[in-house]
């Protein structure tokens, strides 16, 4: 029976240095693009990669674009869902069109709250001083999700604008959006933009061309935890966000 690992990337396969801690003989994973160095493998990384792709597929499961896709060089050859599950590429990097044209649809009809959104954010920045703005997150000409990071990475600025901007502006109306925060990452997405969504119309596809097969989940953040519930076992790395929830509150 095959196997298959639906694998988040970022703070799951590799992380930034500041993340690798005390860990050494760290390995570069993934570059900006400039061509500089933005994630580590440590070594337990690359052992369990190693181990997992003897007799495993590895589906790379992200919020990355598909040109952040490409500066990860890490070896993989099959599917790949991107964009928070907005994308899924084919064996061989194409995307799946069937699969695209239904989220662009999805996404376009979600997309004058979004820009709602992003407009109350950058008022509330204004007001407060606060420099980011809210940024657009596009690819295969779709608008998927908006994404505010702090620029000095003070986690407590991004918890207020969530608090007093982003779920009251949800609240009133209980709009099809959710929240996504983890680190200095603040990401507003449509409901309809799911990674469990892709996970399944892979799974379905990869059960047709292979009958019975076995599916894994690996992520870090509480977000992931929809897409690991989908496969049959899910896998938490230590000192995460998704493990500080679950195994590590016991």
């Amino acid at each position: 029976m095959k196997k298959f690992l639906f694998a988040d990337l970022d703070d799951t396969l590799f992380q930034t240095f500041e993340k690798c801690g005390a860990a050494d003989a760290l390995e570069p994973a993934a570059y900006y693009k400039d061509g500089s160095v933005c994630s580590y493998t440590t070594r337990a990384q690359r052992a369990f990669f190693s181990f997992v792709q003897d007799g495993t597929t590895v589906i790379p499961t992200t919020a990355r674009d598909l040109d952040g896709l490409r500066r990860v060089h890490l070896p993989f050859d099959s599917y790949a869902i991107i964009n928070y599950g907005g994308v899924v590429l084919e064996p061989g990097g194409s995307a799946d069109q069937g699969w695209l044209e239904g989220m662009r649809g999805a996404m376009h009809a979600a997309l004058p709250g979004l820009q709602e959104l992003a407009r109350h954010i950058d008022e509330h920045g204004a007001r407060t001083g606060y420099q980011d703005r809210a940024r657009m997150i596009e690819d295969f000409a779709t608008p998927f999700f908006l994404v505010v990071k702090d620029p000095d990475k003070r986690h407590e600025r991004l918890a207020s604008i969530e608090a007093e901007v982003v779920r009251p502006w949800i609240a009133d109306g209980e709009r099809d959006y959710f929240v996504h925060r983890n680190g200095n990452n603040l990401a507003i997405l449509p409901k309809a933009l799911d990674k469990a969504h892709a996970v399944a119309h892979v799974t379905a596809l990869l059960r047709a061309e292979h009958g019975d097969i076995v599916t894994l989940g690996m992520g870090d953040s509480r977000s992931d935890a929809r897409f690991m519930a989908a496969c049959d076992y899910a896998i938490v790395p230590r000192a995460t966000q998704l493990a500080r929830l679950t195994v590590e509150a016991l």
